[in-house]
């Protein structure tokens, strides 16, 4: 991936009409996958995509829509596993990360709908896995061969972070449970709640093109990726195996916060920006392409559908 590349913009201009649906429709699912492989990521720009409209959009991109069961993001569905985008304060930086990377399932697509762009800033910069892991020191490569583990302290209602009910859309402790076993993970129900434990790779490879990506969250479960002060405050309360999330390497040794702030700093350094408007929809295929949000002023409202899972 060269230093000049951009995800693909497609516009009125290029399909010679206004009718982004149609447009789909005429190009087929078969050649939108080939397309969406090639150029990792696609905007569609100029279509005047609404808020009404862009179900129909999303039906063409992301046609077996997925809930966002297991999601540690705060977030809100606005029908149809539609969702708002993560709901960090606009004034963070939320680092690059493939969605549900920590997970045994993930989506092998995303697509995102601008309904309002910020006045200031609040840009999605998105960054390819294969460059991500090759900017990474081989020292730090090596440290997470073994894969991660991750760690989830899920509250009942009451407590830090998100409940278990609101992180699996149930209150049934059995659905839970037999999402738990199917994804090989290890839990315990405590007075408190819901304790998670599960081992994962750091990297994987893109099903089609056979790259491999670095592919996990350790930084985004780690205090040193929530910053200096958010990581002393927490590490002052509860001990880190108690943290409502929390990452080591996969035989529990600490992962040291050096590592941590070099994937952010680098994911970031090496991604480029998709500076919204208002109508505009992105498409990335999630395993080749990581993506963030940068810190914005005023209002905002970008939408995410995410679609597919690996066999």
């Amino acid at each position: 991936m060269n230093g000049d590349w951009r995800p693909h913009e497609i516009t009125v201009e290029e399909t010679g009409t206004p009718d982004l649906v149609g447009w789909l429709d005429d190009l087929g699912p078969e050649k939108l996958a080939t397309l969406l492989t090639e150029r990792r990521g696609l905007v569609f720009r100029g279509f005047g995509v609404t808020p009404g409209s862009v179900g129909a959009v999303f039906d063409r991109l992301v046609p077996d829509r997925l809930a966002y069961v297991h999601g540690n993001s705060p977030r809100t569905r606005v029908g149809g596993n539609v969702y708002t985008s993560t709901e960090y304060p606009r004034q963070y930086t939320i680092s690059m990360h493939n969605e549900l990377s920590y997970a045994h399932r993930w989506p092998t697509r995303l697509a995102f709908y601008c309904e309002k762009a910020a006045e200031r800033g609040g840009a999605t910069p998105v960054v390819d896995g294969e460059r991500w892991l090759a900017s990474l020191d081989p020292q730090v490569r090596e440290a997470f061969a073994g894969g991660v583990r991750y760690v989830q302290n899920l509250h009942d209602g009451f407590g830090f972070g998100k409940s278990w009910q609101d992180t699996f859309e149930t209150a049934d402790r059995g659905l839970v449970e037999d999402f738990l076993r199917e994804s090989g993970a290890e839990w315990e129900w405590g007075p408190d709640g819901l304790r998670v434990v599960q081992l994962r790779p750091a990297t994987t490879r893109h099903p089609v093109t056979g790259a491999e990506v670095w592919f996990n969250q350790a930084d985004q479960w780690h205090p040193a990726g929530l910053g200096d002060e958010t990581s002393a405050e927490l590490y002052d309360i509860l001990p880190p195996e108690e943290f409502p999330q929390y990452v080591t390497f996969a035989d529990g040794t600490p992962v040291p916060d050096a590592h941590v702030e070099q994937i952010q700093e680098r994911g970031l350094a090496a991604a480029v920006d998709v500076d919204w408007r208002d109508g505009d929809v992105l498409l990335i295929d999630n395993v080749l392409l990581a993506h963030g949000r940068r810190p914005f002023e005023g209002t905002r409202r970008v939408l995410v559908a995410m679609s597919g899972v690996p066999a």
